[in-house]
C-alpha cells in the first residue's frame, strides 16, 4: 500500500519557525489558548507526577501550565516520547502542521499511563477564513487561476473522530473562535510569519508573490471585513481534543437493553407502544 504523499514541507515549516524567533515570536495566540488549556486542566481537578508537552513552543507552555517537570517534546513526525511514561500529554497548537495527525494522537495515547490525559489544541477550518476569501478573489483578478495559498485545517466533526481512531476512551471535541482586530491585511500577514504560521504546503506556488496581489488582497479583505474605525477583522479558531487513555476502572456507557429503570416510570408517563397513536393532551390556560 503506497504511502500518500506529505502534505507539508517540514523543513521549510523548521525554517520558518526559525526566522519568527529572530523577528521575536508572536505568542499572544500561544498564550491565550494556553490559558484556556489551563483552565481545562483545573475543572479536571487531578494532580499530574509526569506531564509532556509537544510544539515548538513546548516551553512557554509548560510554564503557562504550572508544568516545571514537563518533558519538552518537539513536534517531530516521531515524538520522542516513551510508552507509558506518562500522565497527561499536551499537543501545544500545532497538530494542524502533522502530516500524520492520527499518528500523533496514536504516538501520544501509547505514552500515557492507563486513564492518563491528552489535550490537543489545533487551528480548525475557520481559521483565517476572511483571508482565504480576500486571497482567492485577489488571485483570480490578477493572474486568472487559484493556488494554495493557506493551509487546509480541519472541521470539528473531522477531527474528533481522529481521538476514536487513534484508540482514546471518553473523546471530546470542541472549540472557541478568537477573533483579533488588525490595523490592515498587511499587518496580520506580518503577525502569521512571527507565528511561523506561513504557507509550508509541498504544492505551493514557488515563485515570488506579485506585489500587485498582495495589494489587491488587502484591498479586498478591507472591503469583506473592515470595521468602521479601518480595523479588518480575523478569525482564529481553536479546536480541543480531549481524551484519556484506556482504563479498565474507567465508566462507561450501558450497553443497549441493560437499564434497570423504565423511562416511563421515572417521567411518570403511560407507555405505549410504538404504532399506538398518542392521546391528545390539552394546551393550557393562562
Amino acid at each position: 500500500m503506497k504511502t500518500p504523499p506529505a502534505l507539508f514541507d517540514t523543513d521549510l515549516l523548521a525554517l520558518r519557525r526559525a526566522r519568527a524567533a529572530r523577528l521575536g515570536p508572536a505568542d499572544f495566540l500561544q498564550e491565550t489558548v494556553a490559558a484556556e488549556v489551563a483552565e481545562r486542566l483545573t475543572d479536571v481537578n487531578r494532580r499530574f507526577h509526569a506531564p509532556a508537552v509537544i510544539g515548538p513552543r513546548a516551553a512557554l507552555w509548560a510554564g503557562m501550565l504550572g508544568l516545571s517537570d514537563a518533558r519538552l517534546v518537539a513536534d517531530a513526525d516521531l515524538l520522542d516520547l516513551e510508552p507509558g511514561a506518562h500522565d497527561l500529554v499536551v499537543h501545544a497548537l500545532s497538530l494542524h502542521w502533522a502530516n500524520d495527525p492520527v499518528g500523533q494522537l496514536v504516538q501520544a495515547r501509547r505514552a500515557l499511563r492507563p486513564d492518563g490525559l491528552c489535550i490537543a489544541a489545533l487551528f480548525g477550518g475557520e481559521t483565517l477564513a476572511e483571508l482565504r476569501v480576500a486571497l482567492a478573489e485577489a488571485e483570480i483578478a490578477t493572474i486568472g487561476g487559484l493556488s494554495p495559498r493557506i493551509a487546509p485545517m480541519g472541521e470539528i466533526r473531522d477531527l474528533g473522530g481522529l481521538l476514536q481512531r487513534a484508540g482514546f476512551a471518553m473523546p471530546v471535541a470542541d472549540s472557541r473562535r478568537y477573533d483579533v482586530r488588525y490595523p490592515s491585511a498587511l499587518a496580520l500577514m506580518r503577525d502569521l510569519r512571527a507565528m511561523g504560521e506561513t504557507n509550508v504546503q509541498r504544492d505551493r506556488l514557488r515563485r515570488p508573490v506579485p506585489r500587485s496581489l498582495v495589494a489587491r488582497a488587502a484591498a479586498a479583505y478591507a472591503d469583506r471585513s473592515g470595521d468602521a474605525d479601518g480595523r479588518v477583522r480575523a478569525t482564529f479558531e481553536v479546536i480541543f481534543l480531549t481524551g484519556w487513555a484506556p482504563a479498565p476502572d474507567q465508566p462507561k456507557p450501558l450497553l443497549p437493553g441493560s437499564a434497570s429503570a423504565r423511562l416511563a416510570d421515572a417521567l411518570a408517563a403511560a407507555e405505549r407502544s410504538a404504532d399506538e397513536p398518542a392521546t391528545p393532551t390539552a394546551r393550557g390556560e393562562g
